[in-house]
């Protein structure tokens, strides 16, 4: 996140650095390790992917390859499951729990879940307000303070746009954690794992909230750190 000048106040996002750090670190030596580990099933990501969406009677909803590493998500407007290449292709432990995690994300598209119908929804005012904020609050904290548009200031016009990334981050949590929890209820109900494998799923999906927890941390404390800003400046 760009941080232009050095103030006390950027002491509040050290923990937030080192949570994203340690979950990152978490993330990629937990797939590792279990990209290495084969299911007994024998069956890629998109095996499983297929397997569960049929099961649950979801017929519009496509798998397909996708490019980059751990770039897996699931499309809601073009209601497209895309797994990175491992992930697609391999029938490893890591590629079928991701794939099943992925196709989470569109069970809760099937059933209404309504934090995912949220997030989808908040997603272009997320992207644009995240663009828009940072250069807003330059010229509002640096350059030219003071300066109001229809009786708001700059700074309080940028903490605005900032606080919709905010809130895409705090909705992403429960639908994450969700589309993981109906992943492994779906991997044991359907018999697509062994015991040993779902513990294995478990840990690798555990590792990968860790992340969405970081990132809204890391969200959150930013947003602090900007209202301290503003109220030094009023």
């Amino acid at each position: 996140m760009f941080m232009p000048f050095w103030d006390p106040t950027m002491l509040l996002l050290i923990p937030a650095m080192i949570l994203a750090f340690y979950a990152q670190t978490k993330v990629r030596s937990t797939y590792e390790k279990y990209s290495e580990i084969l299911a007994t099933s024998r069956r890629t990501g998109r095996d499983i992917a297929r397997t569960i969406l049929s099961q649950n009677g979801i017929t519009d909803v496509e798998v397909v390859e996708g490019e980059g590493f751990l770039s897996d998500h699931y499309d809601p407007i073009k209601k497209v499951v895309r797994l990175s290449p491992h992930n697609f292709s391999q029938p490893s432990v890591a590629a079928i729990s991701v794939a099943a995690h992925e196709v989470g994300h569109a069970i809760q598209h099937a059933k209404g879940y309504a934090p995912l119908q949220m997030r989808t929804a908040i997603f272009p005012l997320a992207n644009i307000g995240t663009m828009l904020a940072w250069p807003i609050l330059l010229i509002g904290l640096f350059f030219v303070p003071g300066v109001r548009i229809a009786g708001v200031s700059l700074i309080d016009i940028g903490i605005l746009l900032f606080s919709f990334g905010v809130a895409f981050q705090v909705i992403t949590l429960p639908v994450e954690f969700d589309a993981s929890r109906r992943a492994l209820v779906q991997l044991n109900q359907l018999g697509l794992v062994s015991p040993e494998e779902q513990a294995g799923a478990k840990k690798v999906l555990d590792a990968a909230a860790l992340t969405y927890v970081a990132a809204a941390a890391a969200a959150i404390l930013q947003l602090v750190r900007l209202l301290i800003l503003r109220d030094r400046r009023n």
